[in-house]
């Protein structure tokens, strides 16, 4: 949120360098004519893209001053605070515990078991199958009637190869994996979710137990998400109405600043292209068919459309995850898989359609077959200003993350390590200020499908070092070391002192509905997934299923998949040739 912010400082500054001050919305114009989605040229164009932007108010916002007032101390407010302080040994047991286990996506067993069992002990009702997903569940606490409906959000997926050993400031595998050939690296929590779904767990269970202490009505839902690094577990659940009924929605990310904002962020659709073939002996390669050469033609043909067809806003990456085994065998299968982004589904699809395109282009020129399925599909988020300007006032008032001199320590070794500035953490609460005035793309985030059926509100705690990033073997040395566990109860006592504000301040609540309701006039949501979509699953462990009560396959897949076998036929090199004689 700070990179919208230095964009916006940017923009202005080349503007003023040019000649006169123009104003705020003249820059968007100028921008928007080469290109660039802005909230005043999309307004009918792309209402997605509009009820996302800060349109209403386009002209004032240079003198934005984030008001005071939002955020009341009160006795309930002070019970969850205290319930975090006092429980501060089992949150941060917990982040170890979940970074420990760095479970991929759609098979974190271990991970959703412990959260759920953290919530448990604080007296939810845990149910295990949300939407069909094994380790996906939804845990509940209720206390007494009438009250509002609040939603937290909890991740715990690892990535893949971003193995890396706690604490620890240069690169160290704490998973190698030996391979002659291919060596590599274990899954580790570059992205902090180990952390992200603790701090959440911690704050849903501080607002129950205040709730409780004060008799303040409230029901408590927290949501065990799986797989949100692929971008599947919340955007299908969104779709199967899982979140239907909530008052509003608190989210959070690990980050390398303490802030939040009520900027967007770009839709997506993840894409896998399927490219069959026909071994063969790569000694004798005529009349095989690779499909490897169509996957790395596809790769080369994509990167021609970044010039041309891929606007600043966008986004487009791709890998190849399947393309052969060794070297003299002709590969008959190839995948490569795609991650497209625009400010918008709409603009996505425009830039999908494209790499359709170019997808059978390579199949043609390679005379292989090309098939593609969609693995996720995401919106933009819709922000809430009202709700980012109270979360941001209880940033303020609870500070930034107690970062010991350890935790410093350890960002200034890794900064080394990495060729930056020994800056340290972050450790003040970042100014709320208006989003870029145009939208320049960045990531996404399966919370956005969430954002336009409930009013939702996402902050971000610094548990990564000052310049570095996400995804990162860096983020993972971090997650469950002395930054990270400064930043997991940080998180927490954000997010549950703004829940409690929106049950002892029903005005808030009510302002930040109202907000919503005017954002999404006459734009009704509509999943970005296709049409008879099947999520993709792993098979869980008889154990796990036994331990949660659940059986196998969920209603809602085809198990056991359809096999992907190549049946294409040898390349004709047309008639024998005639021997010279």
């Amino acid at each position: 949120m700070c990179d919208l912010h230095d964009q916006h400082e940017h923009a202005h500054e080349a503007a003023m360098a040019a000649g006169p001050v123009l104003s705020r919305r003249r820059i968007m114009q100028m921008l928007g004519a080469a290109g660039v989605t802005t909230a005043v040229m999309a307004a009918d164009a792309d209402p997605a893209m509009a009820a996302a932007s800060e349109a209403a108010d386009v002209a004032t916002d240079d003198g934005y001053a984030a008001p005071k007032g939002l955020a009341q101390d009160s006795p309930a407010k002070q019970a969850a605070m205290g319930w975090i302080d006092g429980n501060s040994g089992r949150i941060t047991a917990l982040n170890a515990e979940i970074w420990d286990h760095a479970e991929l996506s759609l098979r974190e067993w271990n991970s959703s078991l412990a959260e759920a069992g953290f919530l448990e002990k604080a007296g939810f009702d845990v149910e295990f199958g949300t939407a069909g997903f094994p380790t996906a569940f939804t845990a509940t606490f209720r206390y007494g009637s009438g009250g509002p409906v609040l939603g937290f959000s909890g991740e715990y997926d690892a990535l893949p190869g971003l193995s890396q050993n706690k604490g620890v400031g240069h690169h160290d595998p704490r998973e190698y994996i030996h391979d002659p050939f291919a060596p590599g690296y274990g899954p580790g929590h570059g992205c902090g979710h180990s952390a992200l779904g603790t701090a959440a767990a911690a704050a849903a269970a501080a607002v129950a137990q205040a709730a409780k202490k004060h008799r303040l009505p409230v029901t408590v839902k927290f949501f065990g998400s799986t797989a949100e690094e692929a971008l599947i577990g919340k955007t299908y659940a969104v779709s199967k109405g899982v979140y239907d009924g909530l008052d509003a929605f608190l989210d959070w990310h690990p980050s390398t600043a303490n802030a939040t904002g009520w900027g967007t962020t770009t839709a997506m659709t993840a894409v896998t292209f399927t490219f069959l073939g026909v071994a063969g002996h790569g000694g004798t390669p005529l009349g095989n068919k690779s499909a490897l050469d169509a996957a790395v033609m596809m790769a080369t043909m994509s990167e021609f459309l970044r010039e041309e067809n891929l606007a600043p806003s966008g986004r487009l990456h791709w890998v190849i995850n399947n393309g052969g085994d060794i070297p003299n065998v002709t590969p008959e299968i190839a995948e490569i898989s795609y991650y497209v982004r625009e400010g918008s589904p709409a603009r996505v699809q425009v830039l999908l359609d494209k790499v359709i395109a170019v997808s059978e282009a390579a199949a043609k020129a390679s005379r292989t077959t090309v098939g593609h399925r969609i693995t996720s599909a995401c919106w933009n988020q819709l922000p809430s200003k009202s709700f980012a300007e109270l979360l941001h006032e209880n940033m303020t008032q609870i500070g930034p993350p107690a970062f010991t001199d350890e935790a410093h320590a350890l960002a200034k070794e890794l900064q080394e390590s990495l060729g930056l500035p020994a800056a340290g953490m972050h450790d003040k609460v970042g100014a709320l200020t208006p989003p870029n005035p145009v939208f320049m793309g960045g990531g996404s985030t399966d919370v956005a499908d969430i954002s336009w059926n409930v009013p939702t509100v996402s902050m971000g705690a610094a548990l990564a070092p000052i310049g570095t990033k996400m995804h990162t073997w860096s983020t993972a040395a971090c997650a469950a070391a002395a930054p990270g566990q400064a930043a997991v109860l940080a998180a927490a006592k954000y997010l549950a002192a703004t829940a409690v504000d929106l049950v002892t301040q029903p005005e808030r609540l009510k302002a930040i509905k109202a907000e919503f309701a005017e954002r999404t006039k006459g734009l009704e949501w509509k999943t970005a997934l296709p049409e008879g979509y099947e999520p993709p699953m792993y098979e869980p462990p008889a154990w796990f299923l036994k331990k949660t009560g659940q059986k196998w396959p969920p209603d809602n897949i085809t198990w056991p998949p359809k096999r992907v076998v190549s049946h294409e036929k040898f390349s004709s090199l047309g008639p024998e040739l005639t021997p010279q004689k």
